[in-house]
């Protein structure tokens, strides 16, 4: 069984910080091949900011690269199923296709095997290649406009416009938005939006957003955290193409012997990796912008249900999964005037498992949560 679907905890947290992670940072890992910068006509934030707003795309296809490091402590390696490990980590080869509002398809590519989301008017078709199964949802008439992503309740960003989303949507006045130097994406001349946080407790430094100075579609999106010059998580356009698909990549045509599930409930409209914890009464958001803290009880996130409080480090011979168990009791010890409990952090996000049996997680430095945890 996936340990994103028996362990909730898991399920929540992970997108939370790819959301931020988007809004975070990690360790060095290197950029996309740079090239000389292209000189462009000046243009200032606002201006780029309108560009993104008012862009008109009939067409897209292309491949994006993914690549993450995010400093994850090896004791994640405990975890049933590396997935956690995988998500946040490594690199990724997608292909993407745009034909309109209606009409997308995203393909995850790697060395065993394909996951494909595809939009077709009211027709969404997901398919493993590994397990040869699909799903089939039919969308209603007011469905919008889907951006489809692999596993969407559980990965990064598929693509640098659903990464830009993300952050263009965290904009407050927390934020600091300013223009950086061009540079040359995919063949094309681009533009460079930055936006940083103002709030000394978020551990990003940078996010930056390359923009198509004539589509004006984003091209490349890069997470720096604090103390490094290179980006901790990368999605960019290797290769890009305006020119609107053929018809036929948007047909689901079910390879032979594929097990095919039709799904009746539909999901609702939403962002991929779009996190709303208020949607979910277990889970409760202090602060906001940069700094958020996301708060939930233990014993709901592990077990999925209301429990009585249980201690982070579970107690031997307990029923509790053998490897969180080992996880969790590696964890550093800590305490303070707001209790004790086990502190897991990396330099994209911090989460603070108390004794108590709370979880408190964000894109924040320690003392943040510890603030967090004394309401």
């Amino acid at each position: 069984m996936s340990v994103l679907r028996s362990r909730p905890v898991l399920r929540w947290l992970v997108p939370a910080t790819a959301a931020v992670a988007v809004i975070g940072g990690g360790a060095a890992i290197g950029t996309f091949a740079a090239e000389a910068e292209p000189s462009l006509p000046p243009r200032t934030a606002a201006q780029l900011l309108v560009d993104l707003q008012t862009s008109r795309l009939e067409g897209l296809s292309g491949t994006v690269v993914q690549r993450a490091d995010l400093g994850l402590p090896p004791l994640v390696g405990l975890l049933p199923g590396n997935e956690l490990t995988t998500m946040l980590t490594g690199t990724h080869t997608l292909r993407v296709w745009y034909s309109g509002p209606d009409k997308q398809r995203v393909a995850l590519l790697d060395t065993l095997g394909e996951q494909d989301v595809i939009r077709n008017g009211r027709d969404l078709w997901t398919w493993q290649s590994r397990t040869n199964t699909a799903t089939h949802r039919a969308l209603g008439d007011k469905a919008g406009a889907f951006k489809p992503a692999p596993d969407p309740a559980a990965s990064l960003p598929a693509t640098p416009q659903q990464a830009a989303d993300l952050a263009l949507g965290a904009i407050d006045p927390s934020t600091e938005v300013s223009v950086g130097r061009s540079a040359t994406v995919a063949g094309r001349d681009s533009y460079e939006l930055v936006l940083q946080p103002r709030d000394r407790d978020s551990l990003v430094h940078q996010l930056r957003i390359a923009i198509d100075a004539k589509q004006h579609v984003p091209l490349r999106f890069e997470v720096l955290a604090k103390g490094s010059d290179q980006p901790a998580f990368e999605v960019a356009f290797t290769q890009v193409d305006y020119r609107r698909p053929d018809a036929d990549q948007f047909t689901f045509n079910p390879p032979p012997g594929v097990t095919v599930t039709e799904e009746k409930a539909e999901r609702p409209a939403g962002r991929p990796g779009h996190v709303k914890p208020e949607a979910d009464p277990g889970v409760r958001a202090v602060g906001d912008g940069w700094t958020t803290v996301l708060v939930a009880r233990l014993d709901d996130a592990l077990d999925g249900g209301p429990a009585a409080a249980k201690p982070a480090t579970p107690p031997a011979g307990a029923a509790a999964d053998v490897d969180v168990s080992k996880l969790l009791g590696g964890l550093p010890a800590v305490s303070g005037d707001w209790g004790s409990g086990r502190l897991f952090s990396t330099r994209l996000f911090t989460v603070l498992l108390t004794d108590d049996g709370r979880v408190l997680a964000g894109a924040v430095t320690p003392e943040r949560l510890y603030q967090a945890a004394r309401s």
